[in-house]
């Protein structure tokens, strides 16, 4: 009886600890799946560097803060300030993700408390951001998001937000450019230049455009340049001069600055507005600068979209959506957003080459998720 009573509680005992154990292994492997669904590939930059510092990792996924929305990305896009940010020479700004990535589409993922616009769950949208779309996820103030038009990819509208806005907060918030107006436009071939001479034409002005090879000049005339100067081979000033007929630009939207400052003041019209948005071509400026822009009664302006306050990049996204963003659809399908090249996030660092290189015209896109695989 007692050898019997000992059989059964040992019995009893292993059938605890195999209970126990059971437990234990699936209880570890809960949290185990709770912890990667809250993880997302993302590329990240350890120390500033080449494109071979771009590093793919697993990250923490972002929850979306009081207003926020969570974005699962299907297609990132390029921009020049990508390539400063990896080279450690353009943080983000305080309190934002660092990793790189200014603009993105993809699909509402989920709503963060707080949210006041009828966003859902698979919405198709494209969001600006001050960083994070070389991600998976990112999450974004809903005051940021655009709906995609029907008629176009996800792949297609993560070319808009960066450089659509960047050109028409240049267009319309900073040069107020006015109908009849002669537009000059450096890097024609940009992103930002792609999308201005749309938007210039839009507006009733006239385009006209610098570039650094006749395939770029053809494509820019394509979308609307009136004229175009290859600036390797030619005198753009005295171009712009001939074609106003002497009366120069009225508008100059140039993000080459110090090598162009002579030929920028030359072809500037009196009373013109040259708008500075970046500095490819140098940041110092030797020679009477001002002296020559007084003469002109020129405004030079400067301006700068990531480190610009919320409400306003809001109130440039409404602006935007109302004014233009229309216009991408079915029905006029009068702007269209110039796609160079696309490349997978693993091969982000050959995006970045490509970029280095100058060969693009156009956006560089990277698909996040490959289009065959999402509803692109």
């Amino acid at each position: 009886m007692k050898n019997k009573l000992f059989a059964t509680a040992e019995t009893q005992m292993h059938h605890i600890l195999q209970t126990g154990r059971f437990l234990l292994r699936s209880q570890t492997a809960w949290h185990g799946c709770s912890s990667v669904a809250n993880m997302m590939q993302a590329v990240c930059v350890d120390v500033p560097g080449g494109p071979e510092s771009l590093l793919l990792r697993s990250v923490s996924r972002p929850q979306p803060k009081d207003g926020e929305v969570l974005i699962k990305v299907h297609a990132a896009a390029l921009n020049r300030a990508d390539l400063l940010q990896r080279r450690g020479l353009y943080p983000p700004p305080p309190g934002e993700s660092d990793i790189m990535g200014l603009e993105v589409a993809g699909t509402v993922d989920s709503l963060g408390p707080g949210v006041k616009m009828d966003w859902k769950p698979d919405d198709r949208v494209m969001a600006l951001l001050c960083g994070g779309g070389y991600a998976e996820y990112v999450s974004v103030p809903e005051e940021l998001l655009m709906s995609v038009p029907s008629n176009l990819t996800l792949s297609q509208a993560a070319a808009i937000p960066e450089a659509w806005l960047t050109a028409f907060q240049l267009l319309v918030f900073i040069a107020q450019v006015k109908e009849g107006e002669v537009v000059l436009v450096h890097a024609g071939g940009s992103g930002v230049g792609t999308a201005a001479v749309q938007l210039v034409r839009l507006f009733g002005a006239v385009p006209v455009v610098t570039a650094g090879s006749e395939e770029k000049l053809k494509m820019a005339e394509k979308l609307g340049a009136a004229a175009g100067f290859n600036y390797r081979e030619e005198s753009f000033a005295k171009g712009v001069q001939d074609l106003t007929g002497g009366k120069g630009a009225n508008v100059i939207l140039d993000c080459i600055g110090g090598c162009n400052w002579e030929q920028n003041v030359s072809c500037l019209s009196v009373d013109g507005r040259w708008v500075l948005y970046g500095t490819m071509g140098g940041r110092a400026v030797e020679g009477d600068l001002l002296g020559k822009l007084l003469s002109k009664r020129g405004h030079l302006l400067s301006s700068l979209l990531r480190s610009r306050s919320l409400q306003y990049k809001a109130d440039l996204v409404k602006a935007f959506s109302h004014r233009v963003l229309p216009h991408f659809s079915a029905q006029s399908a009068s702007l269209r957003p110039v796609i160079d090249s696309s490349f997978s996030l693993e091969d982000v660092a050959e995006a970045h080459r490509h970029m280095e290189a100058n060969r693009n015209m156009g956006k560089i896109i990277i698909n996040v998720i490959p289009p065959k695989q999402g509803t692109q």
